[in-house]
């Protein structure tokens, strides 16, 4: 492998000999440096004064768009959390309204309730009321028949002893009925 390096050195060397001598690969030559930088100034100065504003304004509609995006979305979000509050605001009021008409609810059903009770008190007073006055007429009209079928018993059975008819005296009715009335005030007392 030490043989073919001097061997390839031998041969750079013998070729080179003869000719002149190689130009340096870093070398460049002037007049193409200097085609190369007028070249370089034509594009960057028509590239600075067409394109470059169009970029710049691109840009600066990019910077605008998503600057006022931010705000637009800060905005919706700020809108957002009103509504929001807002509800539940209104949600609040809500739930208190119910809570309300619930507890009226319940006001109204126990004064029904009481209402209904009243009125079937009054009416089982009137029922009994009357149930007792056409119990005192009857007990009054049963009084009374009873007493003149007495009355009758007691002037047939009076006519039966004595032997004579006493209905048409009135004088000796007069005498059975305060007989029998006095009969009834012992009775009670």
């Amino acid at each position: 492998m030490i043989n073919v390096i001097a061997a390839a050195q031998a041969v750079v060397l013998a070729s080179g000999e003869g000719t002149e001598e190689m130009p340096s690969v870093l070398s460049v030559p002037v007049d193409e440096l200097i085609i190369g930088i007028i070249a370089f100034i034509i594009v960057f100065g028509g590239l600075a004064k067409f394109a470059l504003p169009n970029i710049k304004k691109t840009l600066a509609e990019r910077a605008d768009a998503i600057e006022g995006g931010i705000e637009r979305a800060a905005k919706a979000e700020a809108e957002a959390q009103q509504l929001a509050e807002e509800y539940r605001a209104q949600l609040s009021a809500a739930r208190e309204e119910a809570s309300a008409i619930r507890t009226q609810a319940q006001a109204d059903r126990a004064a029904i309730i009481e209402e209904a009770r009243n009125e079937a008190r009054a009416a089982a007073q009137q029922v009994t009321a009357q149930a007792e006055a056409q119990l005192a007429a009857d007990r009054s009209q049963a009084t009374s028949q009873l007493t003149r079928q007495i009355g009758e018993m007691s002037v047939t059975l009076a006519g039966k002893i004595v032997g004579q008819s006493l209905t048409d005296d009135a004088r000796v009715r007069q005498t059975v009925e305060d007989f029998i009335a006095d009969l009834e005030r012992q009775a009670q007392a």
